[in-house]
């Protein structure tokens, strides 16, 4: 059986019973079979005990939690089962060498940007007016190479991430409307939706790199800092445009998510819990889609994709092979 994650989006406690989990609320009672899991997501208030920390950490099972505005709060990371000293000094080696640290960094904006191109191609092909948009996204590219600064190189990434979202009233179809991008709060119907893709792809690319030797605190483009795992929010920018902007746009355009499956109150807009359901489905089918890997010559699903990133940088830092940022072939 291939384990998946598991998302609770109502409210209740979470157990350890047997050797498996249980979820039970007023009107819920079910055991969730520990085999079938690789990671689970709180979306609700759900009470746990250390009985059950301790299990999942046996179990190698990551536990990520969201708050009742839909903000990711924390992971309970498990203890490492896959740790290598050697690579733990690799990675601080090339984030504390400035040149080895850059040349990182300017990779990862350069996938960001070509992988903006690649989503907006989509529907260039589709009639949409948005070829001046991706000239411009091209013109970045070789001022990267300029870039002597990590400040400098995350500008040339937030005007990337402007000029996609300038793109989205010809691409987005439907009532909803935007005008900038705002986060804590998310202020309307948009920005709530990139903004609860987004730490659901930051949680997945968490629990994937949980599976390598990277250490997730030690980052290259995002400046490392206490209480959050700045490598999977590297990594997670290489897989936005393919994931969350495709996710988000199909949602909308094909009227999956409608007014309804919104509130809003003083803190801003919100998914209501059968708009997160619907949200979580879409998300769960787009990493579960494949693709036929040309180095690997066999279908490789985009979540697995995640994980072979993680593969990819560790060979860069030990030297095997210099390290090429995923980009969109398909």
């Amino acid at each position: 059986m291939q384990k998946q994650p598991f998302y609770i989006t109502q409210s209740g406690t979470l157990s350890r019973k047997d050797n498996s989990l249980w979820f039970e609320n007023e009107t819920v009672k079910k055991a969730i079979p520990i085999e079938a899991v690789d990671s689970l997501y709180c979306l609700g208030e759900v009470t746990i005990n250390s009985k059950l920390l301790t299990f999942l950490s046996q179990q190698s099972i990551p536990i990520h939690f969201f708050n009742y505005y839909e903000y990711y709060t924390g992971t309970f990371y498990p203890k490492e089962s896959l740790v290598s000293g050697t690579l733990l000094l690799k990675q601080a080696e090339h984030y504390q060498n400035y040149d080895k640290r850059m040349f990182l960094a300017r990779s990862f904006v350069s996938g960001i940007i070509q992988n903006i191109i690649r989503f907006l191609e989509h529907y260039r092909k589709h009639n949409c007016d948005v070829k001046p948009v991706m000239d411009e996204l091209e013109s970045l590219i070789p001022l990267l190479a300029g870039t002597k600064t990590i400040p400098e190189t995350m500008q040339l990434e937030g005007r990337a991430w402007e000029l996609l979202y300038s793109t989205y009233g010809l691409i987005i179809t439907g009532d909803f409307e935007f005008e900038k991008r705002s986060r804590r709060p998310p202020m309307n119907e948009i920005n709530c939706l990139l903004s609860f893709l987004n730490s659901l792809l930051y949680t997945r690319v968490l629990s994937e790199l949980y599976h390598t030797q990277l250490n997730p605190t030690i980052s290259y483009l995002h400046e490392p800092f206490e209480r959050r795992f700045s490598l999977a929010l590297d990594i997670s920018e290489l897989f936005k445009p393919l994931i969350v902007q495709r996710a988000m746009v199909t949602l909308l355009n094909k009227g999956q998510i409608q007014e309804k499956h919104f509130r809003s109150d003083l803190n801003g807009c919100m998914l209501n819990e059968e708009g997160r359901k619907i949200v979580l489905q879409e998300f769960d089918s787009r990493l579960k889609l494949a693709i036929e890997h040309p180095e690997l010559k066999r279908p490789v699903s985009y979540r697995r994709l995640i994980r072979l990133e993680g593969y990819k940088l560790i060979k860069h830092l030990i030297g095997d092979k210099e390290y090429v940022p995923f980009v969109i072939w398909w």
